[in-house]
Order: C-alpha cells, then sequence, then structure tokens
C-alpha cells in the first residue's frame, strides 16, 4: 500500500505556480455561464410581469384591481403635456 503511495507522489511532480493556468476552455465556460445567466434573469422578468397581470385581471380569486392614477398635481398642470413620436 505505500508503495502505490510513494509511486504516485513520484510520478505526479507539483507544476510550477506559472504553469497551472485556466485557458481557453475555462473563459468560454465563464462567458457561457454569464449568458445563461443574462437570459434566465430575463425570462424572470416576464414571468414575474404576467403574474403581475394576472393579478390585476383578478385570476387569483381576488377582485380585480383598477391600475393606479396619479393624480395631477400643482406643478405638472403649468407643464403642457408632451408627444412622443415613434
Amino acid at each position: 500500500m505505500t508503495t502505490v503511495v510513494a509511486l504516485a507522489l513520484a510520478s505526479d511532480p507539483r507544476p510550477d505556480d506559472n504553469n497551472v493556468v485556466a485557458g481557453w476552455v475555462g473563459f468560454a465556460v465563464m462567458i457561457a455561464l454569464i449568458v445563461a445567466v443574462v437570459f434566465i434573469l430575463r425570462s424572470f422578468t416576464k414571468q414575474l410581469k404576467k403574474v403581475d397581470a394576472a393579478k390585476q385581471a383578478g385570476v387569483f380569486g381576488e377582485e380585480p384591481e383598477e391600475p393606479e392614477e396619479s393624480e395631477p398635481s400643482d406643478q405638472a398642470s403649468d407643464v403642457p403635456p408632451t408627444r412622443h413620436q415613434n
């Protein structure tokens, strides 16, 4: 048993610190993980918007919610409404 351990230690030299690098494979894996997280977050926000719309429609057994309308303030009435063109 001890000879197996001794042979394993003798045949596997310790690499230098400069020889150990992640390389292009590690870089590609990191980029793939970042892209996957971005897609998961986008999907999550879409699902949250669907849940919010369903809640406002009363799908969950509650009364349908009316969208909140902001009351015009004194400052807002002084400014004419702007029209955005797309």
